[in-house]
């Protein structure tokens, strides 16, 4: 039984995780659970998980959870940065899951990875931050960092069929969000509601704007660069509104492996979780006469800038990922309280990702001092409009 702790129980991946573990109870029992602020939702979670320790993000929220929970986690209960860093590093954890969104996630991964522990990954900043110091980590203490986002996991499954070697490209393939096919005098009007109607995925809000704007696709190629080793070159986006083919690999040979399915996290992340054995997970299967056609076109890059700007961010290096994961953050969250538009996102993030100090990737003070003064630029930047 693989024993695992989750970091993001509450939201749109963290429930999904724990669907499929209360699918699989021979398999799989949670050993720490983590969330920022719905208390009620979590509470609801420890107490049909049982977990040895739980953490919530906001401290000033400890007594309310422990009000809802038994005597006995009363001295279990942990809160803040420390608090994720130790249920994602808990000693009877096999596995940290890292389903929070953001920065947030970065320390706790670093945390359980230097505890040795395998991690499923569905936060994506962490290696958009650091991804070179992530994966010398990784190295160092010789674990195993598995993809939960659709499309990494897709490309994971692809990689199987062929050696590193002969790995030509990857293509990450995009849904195009809510805003495929709108012109630039409709962006300029668009609002936060109709940013987070995804057409395909059910998803939290930031990362459902992400969508909107393309720059989640921007961050999964950051990702991906990282997580496969390959050259930013080697990376290419395109549409596919379907989101039935959910990745391509293409070898020298000129053959192409996709993985394909529903568009259901379940799938990929009970992949992570159980790898390198798959579950029967009891979802409905693809039915290939009933898709119809699949559809595939070029990202539009004057349309949706923002994707070229985490290609810029890439080619620079150093902490610039950092700090263009940073500004898309604050920037996201002004465009949700209604205070920029929608096309001001990807305005800010360019302009913030030029005037960052550069400094060493390798770094992690670098690092976080990049994403404080990104937030500080983008703050600036967003009040002068």
């Amino acid at each position: 039984m693989k024993a695992l702790s989750v970091l993001g129980s509450t939201g749109s991946i963290g429930r999904n995780v724990l669907a499929v573990v209360r699918q699989f109870p021979q398999q799989f029992r949670i050993v720490g659970l983590s969330a920022g602020r719905s208390v009620d939702i979590l509470a609801e979670q420890v107490l049909e998980f049982e977990p040895e320790c739980v953490a919530v993000g906001d401290p000033a929220l400890v007594d309310a959870l422990a009000e809802k929970l038994p005597s006995s986690y009363r001295d279990r209960i942990v809160s803040g940065l420390e608090g994720n860093c130790t249920v994602a590093s808990l000693p009877a954890a096999d596995m940290m899951v890292s389903a929070v969104v953001g920065a947030v996630g970065l320390l706790p991964t670093l945390a359980a990875i230097r505890a040795g522990k395998d991690i499923g990954l569905a936060n994506k900043e962490t290696l958009v931050m650091a991804g070179r110091l992530i994966m010398a980590t990784v190295r160092h203490h010789r674990v195993r960092l598995l993809p939960i986002d659709s499309e990494h996991s897709a490309i994971f499954q692809a990689l199987e069929a062929g050696r590193k070697q002969d790995v030509a490209r990857i293509i990450l393939t995009a849904s195009g969000g809510p805003f495929r096919t709108w012109d630039h005098k409709s962006l300029l009007a668009a609002t936060p509601e109709q940013a987070l109607a995804h057409p395909n995925w059910t998803m939290g809000r930031k990362i459902s704007i992400d969508s909107a704007t393309l720059m989640n696709k921007g961050l999964e190629v950051i990702e991906a660069r990282w997580l496969f080793d390959v050259a930013p070159k080697q990376i290419e986006v395109v549409i596919h509104p379907q989101s039935i083919v959910h990745s391509l690999v293409e070898y020298c040979d000129g053959s192409v492996v996709a993985q394909m399915g529903i568009p259901d996290m379940r799938i990929p992340i009970a992949y992570a979780l159980s790898y390198p054995e798959r579950l029967e997970l009891g979802l409905s299967r693809l039915n290939l006469p009933q898709c119809g056609g699949l559809d595939f076109e070029l990202p539009d890059h004057t349309r949706f800038p923002a994707l070229q700007i985490a290609y810029d961010a890439l080619q620079m290096g150093g902490v610039k990922p950092a700090a263009l994961n940073a500004a898309n953050e604050v920037a996201v969250e002004a465009f949700l309280a209604g205070r920029i538009g929608f096309t001001r996102i990807a305005e800010v993030v360019g302009m913030v990702v030029q005037k960052t100090t550069q400094g060493d990737e390798l770094e992690l003070q670098a690092i976080l001092a990049a994403d404080q003064e990104a937030r500080i630029l983008a703050a600036r930047e967003i009040q002068a409009a």
